[in-house]
């Protein structure tokens, strides 16, 4: 018989814990809190840290998900349902959302619904089938009857097993509202977001508010509803096309959206109407586009990304801690950002 090879790290196609404790002379349980980076990884000497993470990158040892697993009585992933994955709104939460769940070494699953009402009831169940540790929610109803922490953003919904992160609306209708009416904005057109959007009726009602507070005056002609289930600037294009078609009798527009903002600010071009001179126009979110468009967007912002990590926060929160007492709702503060399309009328 040959010389028989002894198995080392150097050898082994994947390292396991015993054999990267034998390589370092140290307890499994030692190298264990210290990859895993429990609490107790505190009480060990940072040379020793040190000298076990360095053997960790040396021969790429990864931990065995499914014994972590048993161990912490979790999956280490959650669900993200969401109602689409477009550019603007969902680019920025997702950001804040994904930097908070990398960071706790969390997995998640991404699944978007399109408001297809058999994916929003399905989606939710195959999660907790799959032993998802908590469910969170862009712009999506609350499930019924799940086993797993929740946590909305946009979501507009008050449960006792839920917390909802949500944006101060009236504020917002407010800020844009009197903005357009100290530049001496009385005939504005106000378009209003699709029906099954979780945002779109708060934040009708808090503009109609304003606008009565205010004393500016609501023409039901220079109303419309944005009507297309699309998720790009065509969402604004062609209704306010429409629009100037019926009438040009407006000298400001009040969009549900960025997206559909910069879609109406080539709709008026188009139609002849140039922007800020003849219509001032006003956007909501604040997207990462929104300050580059010539001209650039006023608009309401959103702290989208803010929104994202605190909800990623809060969700492990709930699960780390499921008996404790959490907020059924969580208000975040809008801003006004004043550029290029809003302007003093002429």
């Amino acid at each position: 018989m040959g010389n028989r090879v002894k198995k080392t790290p150097e050898t082994e196609k994947r390292i396991t814990l015993r054999a990267l404790s034998e390589y370092l002379k140290l307890s499994q349980t030692t190298v264990s809190v210290v990859v895993n980076d429990a609490p107790a990884a505190r009480a060990i000497p940072q040379e020793t840290r040190e000298r076990i993470l360095a053997a960790v990158r040396k021969f790429n040892y990864r931990p065995n998900y499914f014994a972590r697993s048993l161990r912490k009585q979790r999956s280490m992933s959650v669900g993200v349902l969401v109602s689409e994955m477009s550019e603007g709104y969902f680019t920025l939460v997702m950001n804040g959302v994904e930097e908070g769940l990398l960071a706790a070494k969390y997995f998640y699953f991404i699944m978007s619904h399109y408001w297809k009402p058999e994916l929003i009831e399905e989606y939710p169940r195959l999660l907790e089938e799959r032993a998802a540790d908590g469910l969170l929610l862009l712009n999506t109803p609350l499930p019924h009857q799940m086993h797993m922490p929740i946590v909305g953003i946009s979501c507009h919904q008050t449960r006792a097993d839920a917390t909802n992160i949500v944006l101060d609306h009236e504020k917002a209708a407010v800020l844009g509202l009197k903005h357009l009416a100290d530049l001496g904005h009385r005939r504005i057109a106000f378009m209003k977001g699709q029906s099954h959007t979780m945002d779109t009726e708060p934040r009708w009602k808090s503009i109609m508010a304003a606008a009565s507070d205010l004393g500016v005056p609501v023409a039901p002609e220079l109303c419309f509803t944005l009507q297309t289930n699309v998720w790009s600037p065509e969402l604004g294009y062609g209704p306010v096309r429409e629009l100037v078609q019926r009438t040009r009798d407006f000298t400001a527009l009040f969009c549900f959206n960025d997206l559909a903002a910069i879609g109406a600010i080539r709709a008026l071009h188009d139609e002849g109407l140039r922007v800020p001179q003849d219509v001032s126009v006003i956007g909501f979110d604040d997207v990462m586009g929104a300050a580059y468009g010539i001209p650039s967007l006023t608009t309401i912002r959103q702290p989208l990304r803010k929104m994202g990590m605190l909800g990623a926060e809060l969700l492990l929160q709930r699960i780390a801690q499921p008996d404790a007492q959490y907020q059924s709702e969580v208000v975040m503060e809008p801003e006004l950002v004043v550029r290029e399309s809003t302007a003093v009328l002429r």
